[in-house]
């Protein structure tokens, strides 16, 4: 079997794309993990397939390195959104995708038929403990102790589609992320695992941002995570709700607003790497 692919990435956060307006994918979660090898596959964090939808331009269906299916993928709906409107599967710069945790609108920013940044309405913010989920009561879980591996963090959980645990703390750059990563991941507070940011707030308008994806280990770039940082940034009183954050991650920088209606418009870049076959 071929497979016509495209390596897209958004802030480094990178994977591999297939139209399935024109291939057809059997398993495509035992595909992601054997493709997203970046020593004997193509290499990536995941696979993305772009599917003909009944209520919007396309449908993005997202899995992780580990072949597990994921809700939201925050830089790969911009990639998705630039795939279709290079490829003719949307005609204009207002677009609709479909995901597993809703529709989402963008808007295409475009220079010579080719699109360099996307904006993305994210959608509602989850704040509510049993939503996310976190196995917590309340109406929220905002700067709640929490111990992991023997050391107690202050954490704020937000769902952008996905659950995401926020830790706001200084010197991220020397944190051991492949050693703590998963243990906040599994963490038993968690019933569906957990993605976590570790945040370093440098002003009011600037916080810098690690993560560790659940299924996928640490990642230069997470858009739900930045989303998910910025919202938990605000509930924390370190930025202000409406005004836009820049977020330094290690694939580059996003654009995120928290507005007053608990949405989140996230803004950033969307780049063709590579297309090819894959037999």
């Amino acid at each position: 079997m071929e497979l016509h692919f495209t390596k897209m990435h958004g802030t480094g956060n990178d994977y591999v794309y297939i139209n399935l307006f024109e291939e057809k994918v059997e398993d495509p979660g035992a595909l992601s993990v054997r493709i997203s090898d970046r020593h004997f596959g193509i290499g990536s964090d995941g696979l993305i397939l772009i599917a003909p939808s009944e209520e919007a331009d396309c449908r993005m269906i997202m899995y992780n390195a580990d072949g597990s299916e994921g809700e939201m993928c925050g830089n790969g709906i911009r990639c998705v959104a630039k795939y279709a409107y290079e490829h003719g599967i949307a005609k204009d710069t207002h677009m609709t995708i479909e995901t597993k945790s809703g529709i989402k609108t963008l808007e295409l920013t475009v220079e010579d038929g080719i699109v360099t940044y996307v904006q993305v309405n994210m959608g509602r913010a989850i704040l509510k403990p049993e939503e996310i989920p976190v196995a917590a009561k309340g109406d929220t879980f905002v700067s709640k102790p929490i111990v992991v591996d023997g050391r107690e963090y202050l954490a704020t959980c937000v769902s952008m589609g996905n659950p995401h645990c926020v830790i706001f703390m200084s010197g991220i750059d020397e944190l051991d992320l492949e050693k703590i990563g998963p243990k906040f991941e599994n963490h038993e507070l968690f019933p569906n695992r957990i993605n976590t940011e570790f945040v370093e707030v440098l002003n009011e308008h600037t916080i810098k941002m690690r993560v560790w994806e659940r299924g996928s280990g640490e990642t230069i770039s997470c858009g739900t995570g930045t989303c998910a940082s910025t919202v938990a940034a605000v509930l924390n009183g370190h930025c202000k709700q409406g005004e836009e954050i820049e977020i330094q991650i290690r694939g580059g920088k996003l654009y995120d607003t928290y507005l007053e209606n608990g949405e989140v418009l996230m803004k950033g870049p969307a780049t063709t790497v590579f297309e090819g076959v894959i037999r």
